[in-house]
C-alpha cells in the first residue's frame, strides 16, 4: 500500500475530518519521498477540483432545500402523505418513509431529510403511542431515500467525475428509490402488525383530502419541473439548481411561509454546507490525481480481473467493499475516491457506467444510516436525545430492507436502466 494512503487512513482512523485526512496524505507522502516541488501542484489541483462549472449544482440544489426546510413547504408534504396513508396500521410509520420519498425530490440530501422531518415527525409518533426509539428508527432508515431519488447531490458528483450524464443518473435513480420506501413500508406494516401499533380510527375526509392536496400542488412540481426540464432536454442540471432556488424562493414567499428577514440565515447554512461539500471534493480531486499518478487504479483492476472474470462475482465484492467504505466515510468523498479506482475494473467486466453509478450511489447512501459514523444516525440521535448505538440496533429490521433492495439493484441491472432507455439515454 502506497505510503500516502497509509497516512490518509490513518488519519480518518483517529478522527480527522476527511477533508483534512484526504489532502494530509498526499502532503506527508511528498514530503517523505522528496517531492517537496509538488505541494504547489497539489494546491492547484485542489482548487481545480472545485473550479468545475458543473459542481454550481451543489450548493444551488442545497440552497434550495434550505429555502424549503424554511418555508411551509415540509408541513405541506407531512400533511398530504397523512391524507394518503395515515389511516393504515402504524400511519405515522407510513407517513415519515412517504414524507422522505416526496422530500427526496426536493433536497437531494439524507442529513437534510432527517434534520427536517425528524424533528417534526419524532415528537407527533411519540405523542400518537410510539416509542421514541422506533420513531427515530424509522426516520433514519427512511431518510437515506433522499440522496437515492432525483434530484440527488451525490449523483452530480458522480457524474462530474466520472463523465456519465446526469440525466441518465436521475432517471436510473428513480425506481431504486420507490423500491427503498416500499419496501421500508412492507417491513413497517409487519412491525405495525406484530406491535400493535396505533391505527387512525376515521378516514380523510373529501374536504380534508382535496385541502391537502391543494397546498402540496406547487411543492410537488418541484421535482416535476426540475427533473423534467433535465431529462427533456430543456435545461442543464445546474440551470436547474438555479430553477429551483428561484421557484422555491417565489413559492415561499408568495406564501409567506418565508419572512426575507430570514434569509441571511439561510444563505449562510447554505454556504457552509456548499464549502465542506466543495472543500471535500478539492480534496479527494488531489488524492485520486495522486492515486492516478501511483497507478493504483489500475493496479487493483489487473488484480480484481486476475481474481474472477465473473461479474456477479465481481459486483459481490464491491458491494461488500462499498458497505464497509460507506460504513466509515460520507457517500461524496467516498465515490470521489473509489469511483476512479473501480471503473478500470468495471469496464473491464462489460458492466453498464450507469448501472453500477446507481449500486455505488444506493450502497454507500445506507452506509449513511450505519454505524459507526453515518451521518444520519448522528444528526437523528442529536434530535431525538438517543444513544446512536441504541438507534442502530432499533434499526435492524430496515437494514434487512437495505440490504435486499441493495442486492436487487446490484443483479437486476433493469430495475436502474429501463427509466433512462424509455427516455431515450443511450446506454
Amino acid at each position: 500500500m502506497p505510503l500516502f494512503v497509509s497516512v490518509t487512513i490513518a488519519c480518518a482512523l483517529v478522527g480527522v475530518p476527511i477533508v483534512f485526512a484526504l489532502a494530509f496524505g498526499p502532503f506527508v507522502g511528498f514530503l517523505i519521498d522528496g517531492k517537496a516541488a509538488l505541494l504547489h501542484t497539489s494546491l492547484q489541483r485542489i482548487f481545480a477540483g472545485m473550479n468545475q462549472f458543473p459542481l454550481l449544482a451543489v450548493p444551488l440544489f442545497i440552497l434550495a432545500g434550505e429555502i424549503m426546510n424554511a418555508g411551509d413547504i415540509t408541513r405541506r408534504l407531512v400533511s398530504f402523505s397523512q391524507v394518503l396513508v395515515g389511516h393504515l396500521r402504524g400511519g405515522l410509520a407510513h407517513v415519515n418513509i412517504l414524507s422522505s420519498i416526496l422530500f427526496a425530490g426536493l433536497s437531494g440530501s439524507a442529513v437534510a431529510d432527517t434534520s427536517a422531518l425528524g424533528s417534526m415527525l419524532i415528537p407527533a409518533m411519540e405523542r400518537d403511542g410510539y416509542t421514541r426509539l422506533f420513531s427515530t428508527a424509522v426516520t433514519a432508515a427512511s431518510s437515506i431515500i433522499g440522496p437515492i431519488v432525483p434530484p440527488s447531490i451525490i449523483m452530480i458528483v458522480y457524474a462530474y467525475i466520472m463523465n456519465v450524464s446526469v440525466g441518465a443518473l436521475f432517471a436510473a435513480g428513480f425506481i431504486p428509490g420507490l423500491l427503498m420506501g416500499f419496501g421500508l413500508m412492507g417491513m413497517s406494516a409487519f412491525l405495525a402488525k406484530k406491535h400493535n401499533f396505533p391505527k387512525r380510527e376515521t378516514l380523510p375526509t373529501a374536504r380534508q383530502i382535496s385541502r391537502a392536496t391543494i397546498e402540496s400542488f406547487f411543492p410537488l412540481m418541484t421535482p416535476v419541473i426540475i427533473l423534467g426540464g433535465i431529462l427533456f432536454g430543456v435545461f442543464s442540471p445546474t440551470e436547474a439548481a438555479v430553477i429551483a432556488v428561484v421557484y422555491a424562493l417565489g413559492l415561499s414567499l408568495l406564501t409567506r411561509s418565508l419572512k426575507p428577514s430570514e434569509l441571511p440565515g439561510i444563505l449562510r447554512r447554505a454556504s457552509s454546507s456548499a464549502a465542506i461539500i466543495l472543500l471535500v471534493i478539492g480534496s479527494a480531486a488531489l488524492f485520486g490525481w495522486v492515486l492516478n499518478i501511483a497507478g493504483v487504479p489500475q493496479k487493483l483492476a489487473q488484480f480484481i480481473l486476475g481474481t474472477t472474470q465473473n461479474p456477479y462475482v465481481f459486483l459481490l465484492l464491491v458491494n461488500v467493499l462499498l458497505f464497509v467504505v460507506g460504513m466509515f466515510l460520507d457517500a461524496g468523498p467516498a465515490i470521489l475516491i473509489l469511483g476512479p479506482i473501480l471503473s478500470p475494473a468495471m469496464l473491464g467486466m462489460n458492466i453498464d457506467p450507469v448501472h453500477f453509478a446507481v449500486v455505488m450511489c444506493v450502497n454507500l447512501t445506507v452506509g449513511l444510516a450505519t454505524p459507526p459514523f453515518g451521518l444520519v444516525l448522528f444528526t437523528a440521535s442529536t434530535i431525538s436525545n438517543l444513544k446512536v448505538e441504541a438507534i442502530a440496533r432499533a434499526m435492524g429490521p430496515f437494514y434487512i430492507v437495505h440490504v435486499i433492495v441493495i442486492l436487487l439493484v446490484t443483479y437486476i441491472p433493469d430495475i436502474s436502466l429501463t427509466l433512462p432507455r424509455l427516455l431515450g439515454f443511450p446506454l
